[in-house]
Order: structure tokens, then C-alpha cells, then sequence
């Protein structure tokens, strides 16, 4: 039988359906917000959607980082634990409370924990990750057990809690392990935003990321774009590009930019003899610039639940090189976009497809076939339709 779920129905102009005289109170719960992030930026979407609808919302959360929209209140824990789980069980304790206090019609969170009307699905499966990526001894510890046990109460049978996703093939992963039902999976499409495609300003965007970067006219530049170095596959980034052949390693900058420690990195460009033309950078605002300067998006991750990025790289005119673990490497071949490296990975398959896509006569029609991807398909419509199913949620309650 196929249990394809199909995309929400939405309207497609920017308002969301009103909410009664008594404005509806949400909560949205994460641990960590910082501008730069792809889970984070959706929240923040979704959050000032609710808001223009007139619902009130209050996000509670450990870390702040950045501004605070205007109308969004925040509550924050102060937590001092050294490791995450710990600190992250008193979070929840102090959370369980804070909403027996208060009233709140929804319940929205960002990551997976006790207590939710709405989970917004960010992240990939972990019991999956942890039987196929880690020891029993892990299996073993006070970690697995509190991660597991949060993302089980979220997707167990009996659970309530109503599923917000983008990525089908995370969906039946999720369903293997806990035979959650299918129809408390809410189906998203993807949510870019529209200023990364290409517009009749790239030439000049591309002119003035490459200057910002101090790349040559006549450079290739390959970026790694995504906060968490380590999960997106830098590693094998620097490796693949060590592997060029000299003429052509010799006029390749490597570009990574988000939020993370870099020092391994570093070291690791340094004894493949490319840390003259690797840079780092932290998560900035000029990605439209960056991505018009590039020759090449290459995202070799080992997990990844969507991968927005990809789709950035795709409407902008950016030929993308990636792996088929993430949950929007299919839009790469939809789109006519790129290159996949299927599974299971081998550092080889990387390597040999970053030479063919720096050197193929192909890369104009990647580019062109991408931009036009972009103006036809729904790729940025995630925020209205996850604000949808939260405000209708707090609506039954009410």
C-alpha cells in the first residue's frame, strides 16, 4: 500500500488562518538559538508568523544568541552542567514546571523532549544513528539513555505529540524504530529563503564575494557551507581537495563557513599541504554573495536530516556535490543540479567527482537548470505551512 503523505494544502499568500479574540499562547521550546543555524532560522520564521497571526509566543531556551524579534518573549535556563544530557534533563525539569505555571495552548519543540503538542523534526533519527554508527559500550551510558529516551516519547505508539518533517525517507526511518502512526506525521516542503536564488544582481554579487574572500578571477572556489564541521564531512572536504591533481589543487580555495571549532581542521588542511587557500569562517549574513561567488557547494555529510543548504546552492546557480545521506540530496538529481556520492561512502567516489565538476563543460547547465529548478518548484513555503498546523493544534485546545 503506499503511504506516500502528500504535502499539507496551503494557501499561498502570506497571511496564516486567524486565531480567536483571545490571542493564543505557544510555546516554543529549543536549547540552543543562534542566527546562523538551519533549525534555528526556521524557528525564528515560524515563531513571526505566529506572531503576525496574533498569537502570543514565548520561547524558552539555555542559550540566546543574537537579537530578539520584536513581540517574541524569552524565558532562559540557566544551566551550569558540564555534559549535555545532564544539562539538558534539568532544562526539562525546570521547562515541565515553568508550563504548569503558565497556560499555553501549544506546546512547540525544536528539539525532542517530554511534553509536546508539536515536534518540528531538525534532526535525524538517533536510536538509527546509534545502532549503526556507535559501539554497545555507548549503548551503555547515561548519553544514550536520556537521547533515546527523548526521542522515544516523542514517536512511541501511544505518543500524541503531531510530527512536523521534511524528509520522507527520515519519516520511515522514524517509523522502523517506533511504528509511529503515520498520520501524526505532518509532511513539509522545504523552507529556503528567497534571496538566495539568482537574480540579474549575480555578476555583481559574485564580484563581491570573491573580493570579500580575496579569491582570484581565475580561482575555483568549492564551499562548505552548514554550522557543525564535523557532521557535514569537512574531513572529507579537505581530503578530496588534497587530492586534486597539483595543477589544478593549486587554483582551489576551500571555504568553510558556520559555527564550530576549527583548529582540527586547520591542522588537518596544514599536513595536506592546502592551508594557504583554506579559510574558515564563522556563520555571517552575505551567504546570497557567497553562494554567486562559488564554483562548487560541496557537502559530503555523514548525517543529515534535510540539508537546506543544497537547495540554496541550487537556486542560486551553484552546482552542488553531495552525499546520499541527506534528506535533500534527491533535489540535487530533480534539479539536474550536481553530483551524488551514493553509499556506502567511499573517499575515492568524492575525490574523482570533485575533479570531473571542476573541469566538466557541464557546470553552465548545472547552473542554469538549478536557477530554473528554483522558480517552479515549492521550496520555500515550510515556515507557513508548519505555522499552520501549530496554530491549528492550539485552536482545538482552546
Amino acid at each position: 500500500m503506499d503511504q506516500t503523505l502528500p504535502l499539507l494544502s496551503c494557501r499561498h499568500s502570506s497571511t496564516v488562518t486567524a486565531v480567536p479574540a483571545k490571542p493564543l499562547k505557544l510555546a516554543f521550546c529549543l536549547y540552543k538559538y543562534f542566527p546562523h543555524g538551519g533549525m534555528q532560522r526556521a524557528f525564528i520564521r515560524i515563531a513571526r508568523i505566529c506572531l503576525d497571526a496574533g498569537a502570543e509566543v514565548t520561547a524558552f531556551v539555555i542559550h540566546w544568541q543574537g537579537e530578539v524579534p520584536a513581540g517574541l518573549s524569552v524565558e532562559k535556563f540557566e544551566a551550569t552542567e558540564i555534559f549535555n544530557h545532564t544539562r539538558y534533563e534539568r532544562y526539562q525539569n525546570w521547562l515541565g514546571k515553568r508550563l504548569k505555571r503558565q497556560h499555553f495552548d501549544c506546546v512547540v519543540g525544536f528539539n525532542k523532549m517530554p511534553g509536546l503538542d508539536v515536534y518540528y523534526a531538525a534532526d535525524t533519527c538517533y536510536l538509527e544513528k546509534a545502532l549503526t554508527a556507535r559501539s554497545g559500550l555507548y549503548r551503555s551510558t547515561p548519553r544514550f539513555r536520556h537521547f533515546a529516551a527523548c526521542e522515544r516519547v516523542v514517536f512511541e505508539p501511544a505518543a500524541k505529540t503531531r510530527i512536523l518533517m521534511s524528509s520522507p525517507s527520515q519519516m520511515e526511518i522514524f517509523r522502523r524504530h517506533y511504528a509511529t502512526p503515520l498520520e501524526r506525521f505532518h509532511r513539509l516542503p522545504p523552507g529556503i529563503a528567497r534571496d538566495r536564488m539568482a537574480g540579474e544582481d549575480a555578476p555583481e554579487r559574485r564580484r563581491r564575494g570573491r573580493s570579500s574572500l580575496g579569491v582570484p578571477d581565475d580561482a575555483f572556489l568549492v564551499l562548505l557551507i552548514g554550522s557543525g564541521f564535523i557532521t557535514k564531512g569537512l574531513d572529507r572536504a579537505l581530503d578530496a581537495v588534497g587530492a586534486l591533481p597539483k595543477e589544478l589543487r593549486n587554483k582551489t580555495h576551500l571555504v568553510a563557513v558556520g559555527t564550530d571549532d576549527s583548529g582540527r581542521f586547520r591542522s588537518h588542511a596544514t599536513r595536506l599541504g592546502i592551508d594557504a587557500r583554506f579559510q574558515v569562517l564563522s556563520g555571517r549574513d552575505d551567504i546570497p554573495d557567497l553562494l554567486q561567488a562559488g564554483e562548487l557547494l560541496i557537502h559530503p555529510a555523514y548525517f543529515e536530516n534535510t540539508g537546506n543548504v543544497l537547495l540554496e546552492a541550487i537556486v542560486a546557480g551553484l552546482p552542488v556535490l553531495t552525499t546520499d545521506v541527506c534528506g535533500f540530496a534527491h533535489y540535487v538529481t530533480d534539479a539536474g543540479a550536481g553530483c551524488i556520492v551514493t553509499s556506502p561512502y567511499r573517499q575515492m567516489e568524492l575525490d574523482q567527482a570533485l575533479v570531473r565538476m571542476l573541469t566538466s563543460p557541464e557546470r553552465e547547465r548545472w547552473r542554469k537548470n538549478g536557477i530554473t529548478f528554483g522558480r517552479t518548484a515549492d521550496l520555500y513555503s515550510l515556515p507557513q505551512r508548519a505555522a499552520e498546523v501549530i496554530l491549528e493544534t492550539a485552536g482545538k485546545r482552546t
